[in-house]
């Protein structure tokens, strides 16, 4: 058992970004060990891991582009389609707790794999285009997005442990290259189908299938194991910095999922073409790509993160007005500043969880609440912003909404900014040993 001290120097660069996909992995222990893959099969499984990734945005960002077309042929209002765009985020956080259980039950692979039928299967019922359906779909997406979210970062750093880094920085870039593909692509498919939103949004289960039949034969051919040894956490949610970093990256996160549900309907009602609203904001999450891979570097050069912090909320928050308010002559320079400072926002909040976290049994952990409540608190932002346009008739209230959320990032920003660590206690708790009939089980 030890108690961690009050201060440290920050991690050095070369294991960040190890350490930073445990972060982001697990609530408990990373997957137990397995076999290295093959030289001939590592390519294979690299690839898989990456289409995973790019698997896990479509559902969240393809709804946006649509959402004037499904409230017209549904009679749907503002606020019936802030709680359709918000029920994905919600399950993010509600059922990311779920991922550790599932892991040690059915192996992290097959967990995977079970968990992307079920995402295909909440795209596709989208197809229907009904309410019932398109909020089932919502739920079933959102729930094996949470869930693999927490799962699939601790397998890329168990399976290619030397190439953590070349990883994390595809497995990131796989996430924003989803987000953007549907976020753009959504109309012109819809066109391309029959003027038919139902089919534009089911069609994004086109890639999972593909993705399951390539993932299926990898994770049914190994084993999982279990009886390996935990560690718990005691002191981590009375601790008043883990409470900063999780209200950090929650608000960061009610931000940027109002931009995934809300900016193109924005945009759209400003006046500009629906397929080049679509295209703004594709360009704008595909601008996160270069932020998120080099911020991280940028925000580790000093002893805190504060001025990196204040830095990425200021750009954010002037790209945000700047497509809300300025002529839509200038929607191209702002939309670039709003990918920046948000894709250096996340990067960072990220990075921060291993910073201030003395060993990677604390990330874990410290991951675990962030993600659990931060979701949950992320959701606020897309569940706000119908209401708000419904009693204003305008975008005003929107705009001073992203204000407010913008201070408390800044503020919690600076709480979490300081060069110190955790308050928490670490320690061992050996799991039960394995039976004879559940090693064959297995």
């Amino acid at each position: 058992m030890k108690r961690n001290p009050d201060m440290t120097q920050p991690p050095h660069q070369a294991q960040l970004a190890d350490e930073l996909i445990d972060a982001e992995s697990d609530i408990v222990p990373p997957p137990a060990p397995a076999p290295r893959p093959a030289k001939g099969s590592a390519f294979l499984l690299a690839a898989s891991l990456v289409l995973i990734a790019f698997n896990l945005r479509p559902a969240l960002t393809s709804l946006s582009p649509v959402l004037p077309e499904i409230m017209q042929d549904r009679g749907l209002t503002a606020t019936d389609m802030s709680l359709l765009t918000t029920l994905p985020v919600l399950c993010l956080g509600l059922f990311a707790p779920l991922a550790p259980h599932l892991a040690r039950r059915y192996g992290t692979e097959r967990a995977i794999l079970y968990l992307l039928v079920v995402l295909a299967l909440g795209t596709m019922l989208r197809g229907f285009g009904s309410v019932p359906a398109l909020v089932t779909g919502a739920l079933l997406a959102g729930a094996a997005i949470g869930i693999v979210n927490v799962l699939l970062p601790g397998l890329v750093k168990r399976d290619f442990p030397h190439r953590a880094a070349l990883m994390t920085g595809l497995y990131t870039m796989a996430l924003c290259a989803g987000a953007a593909s549907a976020a753009g692509a959504t109309l012109p498919l819809k066109a391309q189908l029959g003027n038919s939103w139902p089919a534009a949004l089911a069609v994004w289960a086109v890639p999972l299938v593909v993705t399951i039949f390539i993932w299926t034969p990898q994770a049914l051919g190994l084993r999982h194991g279990r009886g390996r040894t935990a560690f718990t956490v005691r002191g981590l949610w009375r601790d008043r910095l883990a409470w900063q970093i999780t209200l950090f990256m929650g608000l960061q996160s009610a931000l940027a999922y109002s931009v995934f549900g809300w900016l193109v309907p924005i945009l759209r009602e400003r006046g500009l073409n629906p397929v080049t609203a679509g295209l703004a904001v594709s360009v704008s999450i595909l601008c996160q790509v270069a932020a998120s891979l080099v911020a991280p570097s940028l925000a580790t050069l000093g002893r805190d993160q504060r001025l990196c912090n204040l830095l990425g909320i200021g750009i954010t928050l002037v790209g945000l007005m700047g497509l809300l308010f300025t002529p839509l002559s200038w929607i191209w320079p702002w939309a670039v500043l709003l990918g920046i400072g948000q894709g250096s926002l996340i990067s960072i909040a990220l990075t921060i969880i291993v910073l201030r976290a003395p060993d990677a049994h604390v990330a874990a952990h410290l991951s675990g609440m962030v993600q659990s409540v931060g979701y949950v608190l992320a959701a606020i932002g897309p569940l706000l912003v119908g209401p708000l346009h419904s009693w204003t008739g305008d975008w005003s209230a929107v705009g001073i909404m992203f204000v407010l959320l913008s201070i408390g990032v800044a503020i919690f920003g600076l709480g979490a900014g300081r060069d110190r660590l955790v308050g928490v206690v670490s320690m061992p708790v050996p799991s039960s040993p394995v039976s004879p009939a559940e090693k064959k089980k297995s």
